[in-house]
């Protein structure tokens, strides 16, 4: 609320926007706008969190965090009404690959209304899209994460 102190520390009350250890805290964190992500457990020097997407992992438990939920919730909700409004922010449209030129993306070329052709989706940069996994195998922050995203 407008007037509320907000205070950080280790000793700090759990009220919404004070920030304290991950070990002092039983709420909630997260960074994105309307997104927030929940304390599960803690284990010894870890805190185990799930995060917005699903994925549960092992936090160190000395990170601070901000009790609460971010604002601007309805972010996604919000109705353009039209095309200008778009542009008005600044946001280029958006061409389909198969619309384009070979040179221009893999999905590009062919005569007329012609499909993909080839074997499976990919990015403007050759990059397999739709079902590739994208993640290292040998990440090092594997070792913290508990259960990986659906």
């Amino acid at each position: 609320m407008i007037g509320d102190t907000i205070i950080s520390g280790t000793e700090v009350p759990i009220s919404t926007g004070n920030a304290l250890p991950l070990s002092a805290i039983g709420g909630q964190l997260a960074k994105a706008a309307g997104t927030a992500s929940k304390l599960i457990s803690k284990e010894g020097k870890w805190v185990a969190l799930r995060l917005p997407s699903g994925e549960v992992r092992f936090i160190f438990q000395n990170c601070l965090a901000t009790v609460g939920q971010v604002g601007n919730l309805g972010v996604k909700q919000r109705d353009l009404g039209r095309a200008g409004s778009k542009c008005w922010r600044g946001q280029r449209p958006i061409v389909r690959g198969v619309v384009k030129n070979p040179v221009d993306h893999p999905h590009g070329g062919g005569e007329g209304k012609s499909p993909i052709g080839l074997k499976k989706p990919k990015t403007p940069w050759g990059y397999a899209a739709l079902g590739r996994r994208s993640r290292k195998l040998k990440r090092y922050s594997n070792i913290f994460i508990i259960r990986r995203r659906k």
